[in-house]
């Protein structure tokens, strides 16, 4: 078996978890490959007996991995996503962060969700993303023109609000008049999206949202569509450009630029043990049902 493993950060405490994960591939023998910043942030605070191959990009990744780990939290597993891309090679996140909505493995149980994993006690959520492009053409996302939460447009260097003409297959549907406007993802329904009054979804729906962001038309609701839509956006303001974020990737661009945003034609597959779910998830870190009444 061969496995990647990235990392953002090194949290302080987590040492000891990264050290069981290493042994415990490590004794059941595992090829292990580690990305090469974090592998120097794993030498710069623990001395590790053997020696990892490691990798920079995702041209030096394959379908030769069996899994990934992802160590840190939600945020780590966007990063991730931008190695991994349309490899299909699922992601198993393990929480050393805050909430870990996506990082579901908790870092204290690291020894015995390893052992399920490696007896593949676990099933694969594929996770759709969405693609951006821009009308002209540029160049200005490169081949990291998707995301997994979502794609967000707000303004930049200003108070005043900015204007969102939105269609959905060439046919208007409003003009948002507001800080900005998000296209979710099921997955990244949980996210922004939720913060601003968006839906939850669950993550095989095949649906997207449009929710905006502090909106002044007040009978404007966040708006569920099928993911099969083609949603274009332009925007005005009294700026010149405007900002547009790809999960966790900012950009600026231009107000005559059109934001054509799509379905991806690849997904993200998630690792979840057995006895997880995402209805679980929800009451765990969400809270929900946790009334005194009930």
């Amino acid at each position: 078996m061969k496995i990647g493993i990235y990392g953002q950060f090194y949290h302080k405490n987590s040492g000891i978890y990264i050290q069981q994960l290493l042994e415990t591939l490590d004794k059941n023998g595992v090829e292990v490959v580690i990305e090469k910043n974090f592998l120097e942030l794993i030498n710069l605070h623990d001395e590790i007996d053997k020696t990892y191959s490691h990798f920079s990009t995702f041209e030096e990744l394959d379908t030769s991995y069996d899994l990934f780990f992802s160590i840190g939290g939600d945020g780590t597993i966007l990063k991730t996503i931008t190695y991994v891309r349309d490899l299909g090679i699922p992601i198993a996140g393990i929480n050393t962060g805050r909430l870990g909505f996506l990082a579901t493995i908790q870092k204290e149980e690291i020894k015995d969700t390893i052992a399920l994993i490696l007896d593949k006690k676990f099933y694969i959520s594929s996770r759709s993303l969405v693609t951006v492009e821009t009308l002209p053409a540029t160049e200005e996302f490169g081949v990291l023109n998707f995301a997994m939460n979502e794609i967000a447009v707000s303004r930049r260097n200003t108070t005043s609000m900015i204007t969102v003409h939105t269609t959905l297959n060439n046919e208007f549907l409003t003009s948002y008049w507001a800080d900005g406007l998000i296209v979710s993802t099921p997955t990244g329904s949980t996210g922004y999206s939720l913060s601003c009054g968006g839906p939850v979804m669950m993550p095989d729906a095949e649906s997207m949202v449009l929710t905006p962001i502090a909106p002044h038309n007040l009978n404007v609701r966040p708006l569920v569509i099928p993911d099969n839509q083609e949603i274009k956006l332009q925007v005005s303001g009294r700026e010149d450009t405007y900002l547009i974020s790809l999960d966790s990737r900012i950009h600026t661009l231009p107000n005559e630029a059109t934001v054509v945003i799509k379905k991806a034609p690849f997904k993200i597959n998630m690792v979840v043990l057995q006895d997880e779910s995402f209805l679980k998830t929800l009451r765990k870190k969400m809270l929900w049902g946790e009334d005194k009444r009930n």
